[in-house]
Formats: C-alpha cells, sequence, structure tokens
C-alpha cells in the first residue's frame, strides 16, 4: 500500500527551505570544500543539510530510512534492496557552483516506493522556488500547477546539455551539427529537470545521472506533462545506483524527434561504444 497519503507535502517542502535557510545560504560565498574519494566537491553545507533533514524525516517518519548522496556506496545500496519504501536525497546539487560562489544549486528529496519515485520536492534556494509532484496528480511550483508546452522544432529549440558526462565522440557529433538553436549547462541537475518543467528551455541531455539527481526531477518533468528516456529508449531506471542517460523533452514530438538523432548519429552505437546509454 502506498506511503502517499500519509506524507505531509507542505511540511516536507517547508523544511527542505528551513535547511537551505539554516544550512546552506549562510554559507555561500563563505564555505571551504573538500573532495570526496571519487573527485567530486564537497562542502559542510552538503553533509549538515543531509544530518538535519534525516533527523528530522526520522523523527517524524521513523519506519522510512533515508539513501543520501554523502552516504557509502554501500549503505546506499542496501537501503535500494532492502526497503520498499524510502527517501531519496541530494542534500545540496550543484556543489561546485555553490563553493565557487555560482547562485545555482538545489536541494533534492524524493519518495521510492519499490524502487520508483511516487513523491518529489526540489528547492532552490537563491530563488526561493519549491517544486513538488506527486504520482498521478501532477507537478507544481510554488502551489500552482505545471503545465508543459508544445515546444518548435529541434533546429528552434534552446536546451541544457551537460557535455562533460557524454561519450566524447557524441558530444563531438552535436558540437559539429548542432541540430538545435542553442544550449545551456547550469550545473545543477535538479534545478535542469525543474526548469525544463517549468517550460524555461525545451530539452535535456544528460550522458550518466546520478540516482539523487533524477529521482525527484523526473517525477516533476513527468507529471507535468514531459516525456523522459535513456538515450536507447529504454525508461530511466530507479532501481539501482548505475548512472543513467538522460532524453527528457517537453513534448513527445520533440523527444521521437532527439532519439531520431541520437540513433543516427550512434550509427547502432559503434561510434561510442562506451557511453551510457
Amino acid at each position: 500500500m502506498s506511503r502517499i497519503n500519509e506524507i505531509d507535502q507542505q511540511w516536507v517542502g517547508k523544511l527542505l527551505r528551513t535547511s537551505a535557510e539554516r544550512f546552506v545560504l549562510p554559507r555561500f560565498h563563505t564555505v571551504v570544500s573538500s573532495r570526496k574519494p571519487d573527485g567530486s566537491i564537497v562542502t559542510s553545507a552538503d553533509i549538515d543539510s543531509q544530518n538535519f533533514l534525516q533527523d528530522m524525516l526520522a523523527a517524524r517518519y521513523p519506519d522510512i530510512p533515508l539513501l543520501g548522496e554523502e552516504m557509502p556506496r554501500a549503505e546506499q545500496q542496501s537501503l535500494l534492496e532492502n526497503s520498499d519504501a524510502l527517501w531519496c536525497l541530494d542534500p545540496l546539487d550543484g556543489t561546485s557552483n555553490f563553493a565557487a560562489g555560482v547562485p545555482i544549486f538545489g536541494i533534492s528529496l524524493a519518495l521510492l516506493e519499490k524502487g520508483h519515485s511516487v513523491m518529489g520536492w526540489i528547492y532552490d534556494p537563491v530563488r526561493a522556488e519549491l517544486f513538488s509532484a506527486v504520482q498521478g496528480k501532477g507537478a507544481k511550483i510554488d502551489g500552482a500547477m505545471l503545465h508543459t508546452r508544445e515546444a518548435p522544432t529541434l533546429k528552434h529549440c534552446v536546451g541544457v546539455v551537460d557535455y562533460k558526462r557524454l561519450d566524447r565522440n557524441l558530444a563531438l557529433r552535436i558540437i559539429d551539427e548542432r541540430p538545435f538553436h542553442s544550449q545551456r549547462n547550469f550545473g545543477s541537475s535538479v534545478l535542469e529537470w525543474c526548469w525544463l518543467a517549468a517550460g524555461r528551455y525545451h530539452f535535456y541531455l544528460h550522458g550518466a545521472q546520478q540516482l539523487w539527481d533524477r529521482a525527484a526531477g523526473a517525477l516533476i518533468l513527468q507529471e507535468a506533462g514531459g516525456q523522459i528516456s535513456q538515450f536507447n529508449g529504454q525508461a530511466l531506471q530507479e532501481k539501482d545506483l548505475k548512472p543513467r542517460s538522460v532524453l527528457a523533452t517537453l513534448d513527445p514530438n520533440l523527444h521521437q524527434t532527439w532519439r531520431n538523432w541520437l540513433e543516427h548519429a550512434a550509427d547502432k552505437a559503434s561510434e561510442f561504444p562506451n557511453a551510457v546509454l
């Protein structure tokens, strides 16, 4: 049985806002970063935000464990394998932006049931925007419903492309042919999902996204009417910790156009065999 009706959506949204106000925003421009074993950046804001949210959620919903980005991988895997319901948290996405003084970062929380996102919240501390979604009930920004709009043809589209995580051959093909009008990359996956759902651009390409980067954002976009797959057309999986490619669009026609283009560019995947498809 789903836990959706047990969760106080407004309380969770306020909790993310509180974490941002206490542990994130006060350290913006002042925090010192360090590197994790995988080379990614972490700050005290990441750690304190995760600890605070974990403690508060455990106090209110003690039987729902939390999988956080700043946990050992073995613990994350165990939670996925042994929990029917769990929280999936990115306590500060866009840490490199945050540490460098770039005002684009967010906090993401999803409720997963049997490995699938059923509720999601993403808070943008700088713009004080709260995005949320419930499976089957739509997506919202600050309480107002989100509805995706028809996108223009691909050659007239503006999108987000994370070239850093694309296979090199595929990235070079996209740069060389540039089948769209223009692209951006903001450095915060969770906000990039939300800004697409809000209609601020038309598509999103990411070569290798982690579970906590996509768990809430993908649900928000889907509930707003967007379409999502991996590059190979398969569904975006949430049941394991394997990084997944992301092709997300505002409408099905644009999604199919991108799928056709990627299939042609890949030449049956032989040109970039190491890509995360």
